[in-house]
């Protein structure tokens, strides 16, 4: 009786840690605009040195 009680305590946490997981990476996602805006300003330094 007490084995299915931490079981289902067990099932319990880790499918909040499964869901925590996943929600942590969408949050911090980076999204396609900064990485575009990144790499516009990567290239422009990179065109500004090489004169």
């Amino acid at each position: 009786m007490l084995a299915k009680i931490w079981k289902k305590i067990g099932l319990i946490i880790l499918i909040i840690a499964c869901l925590w997981n996943i929600i942590f990476k969408l949050v911090n996602k980076i999204s396609f605009d900064d990485a575009i805006n990144n790499a516009k300003q990567q290239l422009q330094l990179i065109t500004k040195f090489g004169k």
